[in-house]
């Protein structure tokens, strides 16, 4: 072929697959991304995953029950107080303490309604628990809306109202307004031992209190919850007056029940929330409303006949996932089956809880937005038969990762027993194994050659198998970090190791299995059990080195260790001259930030400030003047991301400094991109310098030396292949024996050639921006299912753009993982081809290629589509 030939073939192949964006819905649906479901017990199971929307990742977790049944799964009320009395439970400490009642057990669970988060602590809507009223409903959104549940099984969405009567002294009676309510209403309310809250509310603090039907005095204070055996009766409004009559001995009778505003029998269980999300099938609408912020969530719904019931949480105020609006949740949930579904708390309440077959712990499967569970006072549980306790079946799972080992390299495995209703069984298995290893008698599988492996636990008639993969000899050792920062000796840090193959397929590599070289004196480093290791310091101040050999194989890699804090200036005292922005100024050598009454301000520095990547905090020194002005530090991650750490509000006078802790989820290197104060409760102003960062000394990471690819070869082998393509810069002339040429001024292929299939992907947007990555993942999955099908095409090789502020980690993880799911389930060839990278590279992970070309350089490809090798030669600058 022709120099002159190439330029009009790579055009036709231009046109030939210039696709459309693929057409959204109104509501952008998304894409799923992975999904892994599990069964919990008969008529209970976990659904988890993930999805791409237009302008955010979600993760969700889902528990699916069919209520009632064969299967006996009831959905039932879970609070009660706290082991400490000053907060309520969280909702793993309340699950673990709910009284199933004989015969039963606890498999899920989820937190329940909003509550008076800033006094009383106290669930807002109506509680009730096998059909006795717990607390009535406060004023307010939400107006008594509940999920219930029975009496004869079903789920349905009702309206629960306080009917009740206080009769005083003389027989006058009242309506009693308010049972166990965290925000009274007007007239009287009555607390009881059922009390949920961790203090009364204030205008509950006069009260009297009351003992077999009369007064025995004035409440004690303060006033936490009524006294056993006793109930408070508080009053507000013209009720006070009659209640401040009331003496020691006065006989009054209080009665109280729940109706149902909405009709019907009153529940069994009864959990309060505030937003319908889905009525009688339909999608309710809240744009325009309070609330309808993206936010993390928890809902429940249930089918038309309330049988299917459905407990979800959507991960949310995280880079893996954005939170959900109550108009998407409420499309969601009818998306998913939900005739009625209703909007639980969110935020960093929101919290699910699941069991495992043959365990008697539940665990916590989404990921709550404040770090750690949040004590929250209800939730609904899920309660199933206990089972027989007799042994059926075992789960047979690794320790920790994927089912995978390699060669000569060893994988611990679990099993647990359980009983035909995956209840907790017990009974030692005993251990066989078939295909590419062999296993101990204690669960240790020793895998001995590439290929599929079962193993089989087995006890009597009770079994449980798994299929394990021995990937190809172990080629290459990596620590989940390269080096490893501790604050001090009482801290410490994990790590794991990863071992790759030569088609970069992954497995982990146990303890067991290395030999671990460091300075015992000054670090203590140990196996956790859990496949891993702690790393924990012995001195205060130190840096040292940990190398890692794989004894079976000569494998070897190293991590920096470093503790003890140094503070590290991020800019000084000569840099505030140069950050401008609104409301900044230069005054005594700081930055002075004079927010104004109606907004914030700002002070951008002139370049980037990186920040230590094991940098725990960053420190200034802030000279206030009582106003109440609030500084914020802004920074980016290394995907782009803004975060926000927010100082206190500055109540002092003269120069103070103030250390903000670095989120934990963060994904380093950090950048400080801005300074800013929000007004105070009077007019002020700050002065900011000496920006540091608290950082472990670790020195540089190990250097490692990166083993050449077998697809980077000589200019023969790629002359060898059937044909050739060639990444050109702008201008240059195509060598001869060229089919294609990608760049040379933004040519872009986009059809089938002699068995590839090229998919070019538009890299010039960030992934979540007004849905380009969904966009571009779309396109990707339509391409690969075309190329599956097409007997003529071996290999798919997607084409983009160096464009790492564009391409979120997520996007660029998903396109890896369809590109390797492509290449196992067809057996065809998958190739990444990254043009106008900052230096060649060439590798693979998981059996697909990566190629990178190098900005303003030339690099020569050489294809056969159906060799029985590798099917890519490169020759870079050639």
């Amino acid at each position: 072929m022709s120099n002159r030939t190439v330029p009009l073939l790579a055009s036709l192949v231009c046109a030939a697959l210039v696709v459309a964006p693929p057409a959204r819905a109104a509501d952008d649906e998304g894409i799923e991304t992975a999904r892994t479901s599990r069964q919990i017990a008969p008529g209970v199971r976990l659904e988890s995953y993930d999805r791409l929307q237009a302008d955010r990742w979600l993760r969700i977790d889902e528990l699916v029950a069919d209520l009632g049944g064969p299967d006996g799964v009831r959905a039932e009320y879970l609070g009660g107080p706290g082991p400490d009395p000053g907060r309520p439970a969280t909702l793993a400490e309340a699950a673990a303490r709910h009284p199933a009642g004989p015969g039963r057990r606890v498999v899920g669970a989820v937190n329940g309604d909003f509550f008076d988060i800033r006094a009383t602590r106290a669930p807002l809507g109506p509680g009730l628990s096998t059909g006795r009223l717990l607390h009535s409903a406060s004023p307010g959104p939400g107006g008594g809306l509940a999920v219930g549940f029975g009496p004869e099984g079903p789920g349905r969405l009702l309206r629960l109202g306080l009917s009740g009567t206080v009769t005083l002294p003389g027989g006058a009676v009242r309506a009693l307004a308010g049972y166990n309510a965290a925000r009274p209403p007007d007239g009287f309310t009555l607390y009881t031992a059922d009390w949920p809250g961790i203090r009364m509310p204030a205008t509950a603090t006069r009260a009297v209190e009351l003992r077999d039907g009369r007064v025995t005095g004035p409440a004690r204070q303060p006033v936490g919850r009524p006294a056993a055996g006793a109930t408070l009766l508080t009053a507000t409004g013209a009720a006070a007056t009659e209640l401040a009559a009331l003496r020691p001995g006065d006989p009054v009778a209080v009665t109280a029940r729940p109706v149902v505003v909405s009709g019907g029998p009153a529940p069994e269980t009864a959990l309060g929330g505030r937003e319908p999300l889905v009525l009688t099938g339909a999608a309710r609408n809240h744009d325009g409303e309070p609330n309808n912020a993206a936010a993390p969530r928890t809902a429940v719904g249930l089918s038309k006949d309330g049988r299917r019931l459905r407990l979800i949480t959507v991960d949310g105020r995280q880079r893996d996932s954005g939170g959900l609006t109550l108009t998407g949740l409420g499309r969601m949930m009818r998306r998913l089956g939900a005739f009625d579904a209703l909007n639980l708390d969110g935020g960093g309440s929101s919290t699910l809880l699941a069991g495992r077959s043959g365990s008697t712990t539940l665990t916590v499967e989404n990921s709550p937005s404040d770090g750690a569970l949040r004590p929250v006072p209800n939730g609904l549980v899920l309660t199933v038969p206990a089972g027989t306790g007799r042994l059926t079946g075992y789960r047979v799972e690794p320790v920790a990762g994927p089912a995978r080992a390699f060669p000569g390299l060893t994988r611990t495995l679990d099993a647990t027993g359980h009983d035909s209703a995956d209840g907790p069984a017990p009974g030692a298995p005993r251990w066989s194994a078939a295909g590419g290893g062999r296993i101990d008698p204690d669960g240790v599988f020793h895998a001995l050659r590439p290929g599929p492996a079962t193993v089989t636990a087995r006890r009597g008639p009770a079994t449980g198998s798994l299929r394990l993969d021995v990937l190809g000899p172990l080629v290459r050792l990596q620590p989940t970090d390269d080096r490893i920062g501790l604050a001090g000796p009482a801290a410490h840090a994990r790590f794991a190791l990863t071992g790759y193959d030569a088609q970069g397929a992954a497995a982990p590599i146990e303890p067991r299995d290395v030999t671990l070289r460091f300075d015992s004196s000054r670090w203590r480093v140990t196996d956790d059990g859990r496949g891993a290791f702690t790393v924990t310091a012995r001195v205060p101040h130190a840096t040292g080195r940990l190398d890692v050999t794989v004894r079976a194989t000569g494998a070897t890699a190293a991590l920096a260790l470093g503790v003890g804090l140094e503070e590290l200036p991020l800019a000084g005292p000569e840099d505030p001259a140069r950050w401008t922005g609104p409301g900044a100024s230069l005054a005594a050598g700081a930055l002075a930030l004079a927010p104004a009454r109606s907004g914030t301000a700002s002070a951008t520095p002139p370049g980037p400030v990186p920040v230590p990547e094991l940098a725990r905090s960053v420190s200034l020194w802030v000279a206030g003047d009582g106003s109440g002005a609030r500084p914020t530090v802004h920074l980016t991650d290394a995907d782009g991301a803004a975060l926000g750490l927010r100082g206190p509000a500055v109540t002092w006078s003269g120069r103070r400094r103030i250390t903000l802790a670095l989120p934990s989820g963060a994904q380093p290197p950090l950048t400080v991109t801005g300074l800013s104060a929000a007004p105070g409760p009077r007019p002020g102003r700050l002065l900011l310098d000496t920006l540091t960062a608290a950082t472990p000394p670790t020195g540089p990471a190990p250097a490692v030396r990166a083993a050449v690819d077998p697809v980077v070869g000589t200019a023969a082998r790629v002359a060898a292949r059937p044909w050739r393509f060639a990444v050109l810069p702008p201008g240059q002339a195509p060598p001869p024996g060229v089919d294609l040429v990608l760049g040379g001024g933004g040519t872009r292929p986009g059809a089938v050639h002699r068995g590839v299939r090229f998919v070019t992907l538009d890299s010039g947007r960030r992934t979540l921006d007004r849905g380009a990555g969904l966009d571009r993942m779309r396109a990707v999955r339509e391409a690969l299912a075309v190329a599956g099908r097409e007997p003529d095409t071996g290999a798919v090789a997607v084409v983009e753009r160096h464009a790492p502020q564009s391409v979120d980690r997520k996007e660029a993880a998903l396109l890896q993982g369809l590109l390797a799911d492509f290449r196992r389930t067809t057996g065809k060839r998958a190739a990444l081809l990254t043009l106008d990278a900052p230096r060649f590279a060439a590798g693979r992970s998981e059996g697909v290629l990566s190629v990178s070309a190098a900005r303003g350089e030339r690099t020569l490809i050489g294809v056969d589509a159906f060799a029985a090798g590798d099917w890519l030669s490169v020759r870079p600058d050639a």
